[in-house]
């Protein structure tokens, strides 16, 4: 129970709780009422037969035969009624027990003694307490021992079927149930809006740091109780300083590239200079070795700063016009091969980054289709649901050749840093290398497959979100 609420919401596990405790402490609140009730019913009815029992002790006890003659005269016709349920009885303890004198409510039966089932005598040694009697009825009796004054001791018992009292003691157990079930719903409704209400700026924070990691904010607006008030400032403070932190590296970066750049170009001068007009296979060898640490240098410092925009919370790049610019670049770069680039983009995508990142994942991806083509290439790009690292929604993009394609050894060495299977294509083969680091580098990821169109299909999933996704502030 404790490891499925450790795994529920907030408001559900507060919810819950408050609903068991409300619940539990109605549900204790009304067994308590209810024998609280019953005490008081059943001491009511008590003391009204103790009324009944006192008044025949009295008569009983009253010297005068005539008193005695009459002591069924107590107020109540069910003691006249033969086996009513309303009974006394009055039984001697020291003299001839044959001379009993009882109700006629009781006909020739006789009731139980408390005494023989051992109930306690109470104060003043009334004992009181339930027994089966006669037509194995439940009553309830209560009996007490008097002396009369002539040296003889007399047990008075006074019983009735409790019928009366259960009757009511249901109906107020009934009324109970119904109130407290009532005050139930009620609480747990109230429990629902104070749930929901006080967790009211939680949504809204959650939606305001939503709102800035797709792109629709750059900080958190908005009033905040004194409670949360301090998260937020937190986290725009947190922002802030992510992007100061960014900033400062993009321009080490930047000057590291030119600080690289500078002794390159300086090397090849020398080197050319050396030769004296005529390249010798010396100045050959360090031109070739200068651009490929020129490569190199490139690609890294490209990691690096796609590195330090893909840790910026906040930025997002609508898809759509990116890849349509990239498709109509490469339809011109190819033209003389005839090969169509066709794009299928629906609206609303966007990518969680920067935009020149977008262009160069996919535009390596389209210019190596390209090169391998024979008269097409198509773009797709669509959104996907499925849960992971990437976020509720991610981009998914399809870039398919219609070329001879590769087998699924090949496919897995092209994908290698540096490693071609032709060198007879320009280009460094540093493309699709490129396209790995940084696909890595924003949490998505890059493969190769076998294509609808018989060639080549790219595949890389890249975190994205639609404008119809979008949280809304609660």
């Amino acid at each position: 129970m404790l490891a499925w609420l450790g795994t529920r919401s907030i408001a559900t596990r507060l919810f819950l709780s408050a609903a068991f405790w409300s619940v539990l402490i109605l549900l204790v609140a009304g067994i308590s009422l209810a024998t609280i009730n019953r005490r008081s019913a059943e001491s009511d009815f008590d003391e009204r037969l103790s009324v009944y029992m006192r008044a025949l002790a009295a008569n009983f006890a009253d010297p005068g035969d005539d008193a005695r003659s009459n002591l069924g005269q107590l107020g109540e016709v069910m003691f006249e009624l033969p086996l009513s349920g309303w009974y006394w009885q009055i039984t001697p303890l020291d003299g001839d027990p044959n001379d009993i004198r009882a109700s006629r409510s009781l006909f020739a039966e006789r009731l139980p003694k408390l005494a023989d089932a051992g109930v306690e005598a109470g104060v003043g040694g009334t004992r009181k307490g339930y027994a089966v009697g006669p037509d194995d009825r439940r009553l309830r009796i209560v009996e007490r021992v008097i002396d009369t004054g002539d040296k003889h001791h007399y047990l008075v018992q006074v019983a009735a079927s409790p019928d009366e009292v259960e009757a009511d003691i249901r109906s107020f157990n009934v009324a109970l149930g119904l109130t407290l079930a009532i005050l139930a719903v009620a609480l747990i409704l109230s429990t629902m809006l104070q749930v929901r209400f006080g967790l009211r700026p939680l949504r809204r924070l959650g939606a305001g740091v939503a709102a800035i990691r797709q792109g629709d904010a750059e900080r958190i607006e908005g009033q905040f109780p004194r409670d949360i008030a301090p998260l937020a400032n937190e986290l725009n403070l947190l922002i802030a300083a992510n992007r100061e932190i960014v900033d400062r590296a993009r321009t080490h970066v930047g000057n590291l590239a030119h600080a690289l750049k500078t002794p390159l170009s300086v090397i090849v001068n020398e080197a050319s200079a050396q030769a004296a007009g005529e390249p010798d296979a010396l100045t050959a060898k360090v031109r070739d070795q200068v651009q490929i640490m020129r490569d190199q240098v490139t690609y890294y410092l490209d990691r690096a700063r796609a590195a330090a925009r893909s840790t910026v919370i906040g930025n997002v790049t609508e898809v759509k016009p990116v890849i349509e610019g990239l498709v109509r670049t490469f339809g011109k770069i190819y033209r003389d091969r005839d090969i169509v680039f066709e794009a299928r983009l629906p609206d609303g995508l966007r990518f969680r980054g920067e935009k020149q990142d977008l262009e160069d994942l996919v535009g390596n991806l389209v210019d190596n289709a390209g090169k391998w083509a024979q008269g097409r290439v198509t773009v797709t790009v669509d959104s996907t649901n499925d849960p992971g690292e990437l976020g509720p929604s991610a981009l998914l993009i399809l870039v398919d050749d219609d070329g001879a394609g590769l087998d699924a050894e090949a496919r897995g060495l092209v994908a290698r840093r540096g490693r071609r299977l032709d060198e007879s294509k320009p280009g460094s083969g540093l493309g699709l290398s490129i396209v790995t680091d940084l696909a890595g580098t924003y949490g998505g990821s890059f493969s190769l497959d076998q294509s609808p169109l018989g060639g080549l299909r790219a595949v890389l999933r890249l975190p994205g979100s639609r404008t119809d996704l979008r949280p809304n502030p609660v």
